[in-house]
């Protein structure tokens, strides 16, 4: 095993001066450079301890980190401080001095991972039977590549704008057909019941039926995610393995791939058409069409925040700043519960709220 390199405490000074963004665990030390914009503590503060030892940070509180947390940085372990007034003198090699180490800072090799990374994942990971739930919830840092054909893994992943610009238009020429078509005035609840008792709606009733559809969303979002996506496929099931990582298992595997944040248009446009029909059937025409308006514009939206949550900086003290640590904490230390991505509305009612005691605040 080839021995780390070593850094002294001025250089670490020295790059740290330079805007690199380096930390400390004990001895080892790593290079958060790349990292800093996305941490869910801001940015200000993951700078603020560039150079210091982090040990007690990864104990908390005032600020917890998990387990996962934890193995996450050695994803960035760049080497050893030499520094001797700081960190006593160790004459064993890395392999053998492992022991020593705080043990909540142990390295995770993805090299030795239970999957062969230099191949498409989809058709690995139904092997992994009853390990696949620990393994699937241990984020990693790095791309992931599902399919060996290149056309279908094109198709599997897209940038996070390619949803907005596929869906805007969508969203304003079916709001555009659904008002139009109120206001002709031929459009009547129950009219298939009874023609007398029938009721008419106006119009003016389409910025509810569309806040109602953007409101329906966020219920089905919640559903979807919770009973869907972090379903505990049967770990016999080879196929129930293998769906439940192409549709999120992956996404909890690699919560930092930015290719893979946002649902990909043409899979989307299945699961969209399917909804459209639903409604259709069970409501008049354009009342099904104005539902149904609102529910993709609530996707919209939901997209791009989850996207945010992810890659965006949000001001501390602020909404999104809230959400943003509590999707984290989803990802990182709490994947049973805190499905929601909009709001945590429905996590009150279904009790899956992530407690509160665990978002103590930086003193």
């Amino acid at each position: 095993m080839a021995a780390p390199r070593s850094f002294s405490a001025a250089e670490v000074r020295d790059r740290c001066a330079r805007g690199e963004c380096l930390v400390r665990c004990r001895r080892r030390l790593y290079d958060l450079s790349g990292f800093v914009r996305l941490h869910p503590g801001g940015e200000r503060l993951l700078r603020s301890r560039a150079g210091t030892d982090v040990s007690a940070a990864l104990d908390g509180p005032p600020h917890r980190h998990s387990a996962n947390a934890r193995r996450w940085l050695e994803q960035y372990y760049v080497g050893e401080l030499r520094d001797e007034q700081s960190c006593p003198k160790v004459e064993k090699p890395l392999d053998a001095a492992a022991p020593r180490l705080d043990p909540r800072c142990k390295p995770v090799d993805v090299g030795t991972d239970l999957v062969d990374w230099r191949k498409p994942l989809l058709w690995q990971v139904g092997y992994l039977g009853e390990k696949y739930d620990e393994w699937v919830h241990q984020p990693v840092d790095r791309p992931i590549r599902l399919f060996h054909s290149d056309f279908f893994e094109a198709l599997s992943k897209t940038a996070w704008y390619v949803v907005f610009l596929v869906w805007t238009p969508v969203v304003l020429y079916l709001s555009w057909v659904s008002y139009t078509t109120l206001a002709q005035g031929n459009t009547r609840l129950f009219s298939s019941f009874t023609t007398e008792y029938s009721i008419p709606v106006h119009k003016y009733y389409f910025p509810f039926i569309f806040l109602l559809g953007m409101f329906l969303w966020s219920l089905l979002e919640y559903l979807i995610h919770r009973f869907v996506f972090h379903m505990k496929p049967p770990a016999s099931n080879y196929y129930l393995i293998t769906l439940h990582f192409l549709l999120h298992g992956q996404h909890h595997k690699s919560p930092f791939d930015s290719s893979r944040l946002v649902f990909p248009p043409v899979p989307a446009s299945l699961v969209i058409a399917f909804f459209y029909n639903v409604l259709q059937l069970l409501l008049p025409e354009v009342l099904g069409l104005s539902l149904f308006v609102g529910g993709l514009c609530g996707y919209v939206v939901y997209d791009m925040m989850h996207y945010y949550l992810h890659y965006g900086s949000p001001k501390e003290g602020t909404y999104l700043y809230g959400l943003k640590a509590y999707h984290v904490k989803h990802h990182f230390e709490h994947q049973k519960s805190g499905f929601g991505i909009t709001t945590r509305f429905w996590d009150h009612p279904f009790r899956t709220l992530i407690p509160e005691e665990t978002f103590e605040k930086e003193d």
